[in-house]
């Protein structure tokens, strides 16, 4: 699903989000627009591809490359990222949390706002409960941005899902007048 970044530039009013999934191996990012009247459009999503790197440094290296070249292209006014779950391995948290570390400098470099969503909190904002599998995050992903029913990958799907959560917060936010970070506390 690869769009052209010059038909793409967001409309005056409308606010672009990119979404992360940080990885160790892949890192998924999403975009999305949402209009004034809180409408969300599908803009972008692909994963960064990280195992070609030589060691896991090269790894971040290419993460930070790859972001940088999102941000460029893409635009986007807010970013939001999924926060590191506990893993059965010590190691693989640890390779997640330095994934997200330079995922995070990359877009607070660039002065690009940061909002962060546990994963529990981001499936119950697409499918109404906290456990839900990624089959039913990636229904309600395409069923949102009305995306064919064509293959979506795994971490793209994911990274629109924390982008598409945000939208909802941030509105709901606005609605209630209760901060952001305030309906993120699960």
């Amino acid at each position: 699903m690869q769009t052209n970044p010059e038909s793409q530039r967001p409309a005056p009013g409308t606010t672009r989000i990119l979404g992360i999934d940080p990885g160790s191996q892949r890192t998924g990012v999403g975009l999305i627009d949402v209009g004034g009247d809180g409408r969300c459009t599908y803009v972008h999503a692909t994963a960064l591809k990280l195992l070609d790197a030589a060691d896991f440094p090269a790894r971040l290296g290419l993460l930070c490359e790859g972001l940088n070249a999102i941000v460029d292209a893409w635009r986007p006014t807010q970013v939001a990222i999924e926060t590191v779950f506990m893993d059965k391995s010590a190691t693989s948290a640890l390779k997640l949390g330095h994934a997200r570390g330079a995922a995070l400098a990359c877009v607070v470099l660039r002065q690009l706002p940061v909002s962060e969503y546990a994963p529990r909190v981001i499936k119950q904002s697409l499918v109404g409960k906290g456990a839900a599998d990624k089959v039913q995050v990636q229904h309600m992903v395409r069923l949102l941005l009305n995306l064919p029913d064509a293959k979506l990958q795994a971490d793209a799907a994911d990274a629109l899902a924390v982008a598409l959560t945000h939208a909802h917060m941030s509105a709901t936010a606005v609605r209630s007048g209760v901060a952001t970070h305030l309906l993120r506390r699960r």
